[in-house]
């Protein structure tokens, strides 16, 4: 099993999540989130509005689901397809292994507590 995790702008989380339920993923988690990388921060006006500043940090989403090595490959081309458009800021996909999965309801275990 794997987890995905996506940090996407916050305008391409209904693309995402589309993306990812129709590859049958069980379920997604959905994280405000912010941060800051090559990407160009966005300027905001200071208190009074008389003035323009970079913003520290750049709103994003992070969308999260853990899904069976099979499906790893089929997930990663729906969130690129719905999400790449060639420049900075498009986000990154972070895959990494889980080792167990507990349902705490069931108190299912591996791939039965997805």
């Amino acid at each position: 099993m794997k987890r995905l995790e996506a940090i996407i702008p916050n305008n391409k989380m209904s693309l995402v999540i589309s993306a990812i339920e129709d590859v049958s993923a069980a379920g997604i988690t959905v994280i405000e989130s912010r941060g800051r990388g090559k990407g160009a921060r966005p300027s905001v006006r200071s208190s009074r509005g008389t003035k323009m500043q970079q913003a520290e940090y750049n709103s994003l989403i992070t969308v999260m689901t853990i899904v069976d090595d099979s499906k790893v490959e089929q997930i990663v081309s729906a969130i690129l397809d719905v999400t790449s458009t060639g420049t900075s800021g498009d986000g990154k996909i972070f895959i990494s292994d889980v080792s167990e999965i507990i349902d705490i309801q069931t108190r299912r275990r591996g791939k039965d507590a997805l």
